[in-house]
């Protein structure tokens, strides 16, 4: 079985990141990165994964909120990797589709171990909770390439950047739990390797 718990602080000069995960919680979830559309996102991804998740963010807010973001993504990415371990015993793949109201998203991701992002669908609005539109495909991207994770989030249909935004959390969080729970005694790859 995976250790299932893992622990990572980055700092930089634009940001100080600390996460720790707990893949087998229950949804408890602890977020401070002073951006609250952020706090609610990731607390909705634990709570669908199942995960226990703490995570604190201090960045250059005075700029813009990208690299707070940006870098909370990239945290994430690697307490995710480190807490799957080498992936024994797990399924390995993972999918959902969750309905916010009139809006439609869907999460399908695969723990290959070969990092990709397709981002595609509907359009957010261009600014969304104040900020760009593009921090969020650079968050989804951040956690794929440090997740090891191939991750397909496709905003099928919608009104309400909001809304389409917290579907496409609950289906990663959703995909992920999926992703990451027991389903074989074995590395889930017929070559033997990830």
């Amino acid at each position: 079985m995976v250790p299932g718990k893992a622990e990572y602080t980055r700092e930089t000069q634009e940001t100080r990141v600390t996460a720790s995960l707990n893949l087998y919680g229950s949804g408890e979830a602890r977020m401070d990165t002073d951006l609250g559309c952020l706090d609610h996102m990731l607390h909705l991804f634990a709570f669908w994964a199942g995960f226990d998740l703490e995570l604190t963010a201090r960045g250059d807010l005075h700029v813009d909120a990208h690299h707070t973001v940006e870098d909370c993504g990239l945290c994430l990415g690697r307490v995710l990797h480190e807490a799957a371990g080498g992936r024994e015993g797990l399924r390995r793949v993972g999918w959902a589709k969750v309905p916010m109201d009139e809006a439609l998203a869907e999460a399908v991701l695969d723990l290959s171990g070969r990092p990709y992002l397709v981002y595609r669908g509907t359009e957010l609005p261009a600014v969304i909770f104040g900020q760009e539109k593009d921090i969020w495909r650079e968050f989804f991207k951040s956690l794929a390439h440090q997740a090891g994770m191939n991750l397909h989030i496709y905003l099928e249909y919608g009104e309400n950047g909001h809304h389409l935004l917290e579907a496409a959390f609950k289906a990663l969080g959703l995909a992920l739990g999926q992703a990451l729970a027991p389903g074989r005694d074995q590395l889930p790859s017929t070559k033997g390797a990830l």
